[in-house]
């Protein structure tokens, strides 16, 4: 099996069961997501209690993970039915999808918008509040697969990748900048930088699309006070100046953790020392409570979704499954590695959570729905729906089969019939 970019994949049918079998991209997706969903719950328990008895008054101790927990229980059955749509439904969706997103972002900027830590980013109605960049995100991916793969042999010519698609994303980009939103906005060109990569779009166009990208980034980065947390970052004097207090707790959790860490519930910087413990420094409260062994473990868990993506891109035959995974793989996978450099101080502070495992209803349930798409697409591979569907059919004969030994049995049944 061979791929390359801005071409049609070649199939080479492989045996069930290997791992270049059909459904191991379905597994992968599956089992790493339901792994980093678990391990989120387990630690906004844990790094929120303080946070939730303070906002609470005492009240509760879980109230910020029974938000997330409902948030989860909401995500799953959404994403479940997304991954058992057809690739034809999203292919139709597309447009539509992104007009309903664009018009829940032009939300923000009426009576209905709500401004958090200075962003501008959020709608709240009759106590019910979502960020709508999140249903962005995925409606954009969406929009970027069906247009790029329509327009596929055309897009060697500036003009047929500038309309729509860069124009559509650099709309939909102006869009959350304009709520001041810079961290949400850098994740969603690199969303559109992955599609047009595997549409095919040549490296000289990304050339000169990446200067002009990072001239416009700098600019805005000086119109606020993140270029001041960009500065100190590389400041011997940070801790002092008062700019990386959040870097600097998280490197203090991270340390105190070693190798296998303090256990669940024993974190120091949770104690008020570390804001946002259980949202965009969760990564921080992993690493002290259950040290380098699982902090490495999420890692771990993000590399295997990455391949499994990977392997969704190289094998199917559709160049819209292709573009749209492609998308929403550097969404993904781009913000959880911006969100590990922030902590361990790479990266200035952006504030983008960690995707499946800090708190935050609108990013949990996108992110479900998201992967629910992609694991919908990897059901289509060559081959993974005659291989599903006979493991379900193996499934439920083997039931039968228990069923039938635990059911009264006859005397025919036991003495193959009685003797005259």
């Amino acid at each position: 099996m061979t791929a390359t970019r801005g071409t049609d994949v070649e199939l080479t049918p492989r045996a069930p069961g290997t791992w270049n079998g059909p459904v191991t991209s379905y597994y992968l997706l599956v089992g790493a997501t339901g792994l980093l969903l678990s391990i989120g719950l387990v630690m906004v328990l844990s790094s929120s209690t303080v946070d939730s008895l303070n906002t609470t008054k005492g009240a509760t101790a879980y109230a910020v993970f029974w938000d997330q927990a409902r948030y989860a229980l909401i995500g799953l059955p959404v994403a479940w039915l997304a991954s058992r749509l057809p690739v034809r439904f999203y292919r139709a969706i597309a447009w539509p999808a992104l007009g309903a997103g664009v018009l829940l972002q032009l939300l923000v900027f009426t009576g209905l918008g709500i401004a958090v830590n200075g962003n501008r980013n959020w709608i709240g109605l009759a106590g019910f509040r979502m960020q709508p960049s999140e249903v962005l995100k995925l409606a954009l991916a969406v929009w970027l697969g069906s247009v790029l793969a329509t327009k596929r042999a055309l897009l060697h010519r500036w003009l047929h990748v500038l309309v729509p698609a860069v124009v559509g994303a650099l709309g939909v980009v102006g869009l959350v900048v304009a709520g001041k939103d810079l961290g949400t906005a850098l994740i969603i060109i690199l969303l559109a930088a992955g599609a047009l990569f595997i549409a095919g779009v040549p490296l000289r166009m990304f050339v000169v699309a990446g200067t002009l990208v990072g001239v416009v980034i700098v600019q805005l980065a000086q119109t606020s006070n993140r270029m001041a947390r960009i500065t100190a970052l590389f400041s011997p004097h940070c801790d002092a100046m008062n700019q990386c207090y959040q870097t600097v707790r998280g490197l203090y959790a991270l340390a105190s953790g070693g190798l296998t860490g303090e256990g669940l519930g024993q974190s120091r910087q949770k104690w008020a020392g570390l804001p946002e413990a259980h949202n965009d420094f969760i990564f921080a409260v992993i690493g002290e409570e259950l040290g380098l062994l699982g902090a490495v473990l999420v890692i771990v868990l993000f590399a295997v979704l990455a391949v499994a993506m990977v392997r969704v891109i190289r094998r199917h035959p559709d160049p819209f499954v292709q573009i749209s995974t492609a998308g929403i793989a550097t969404w993904i996978l781009g913000q959880a590695l911006i969100n590990v450099g922030v902590v361990i101080g790479v990266f200035p502070v952006v504030g983008l959570p960690l995707p499946l495992v800090s708190a935050g209803g609108s990013a949990l349930i996108t992110t479900l729905v998201a992967l629910g798409v992609v694991v919908s697409f990897a059901r289509s591979e060559p081959g993974a729906p005659e291989a599903l569907h006979a493991r379900v059919g193996a499934v439920q004969r083997s039931l039968a089969v228990i069923g039938r030994a635990r059911s009264p049995r006859t005397g025919a049944a036991r003495g193959g019939g009685r003797r005259g």
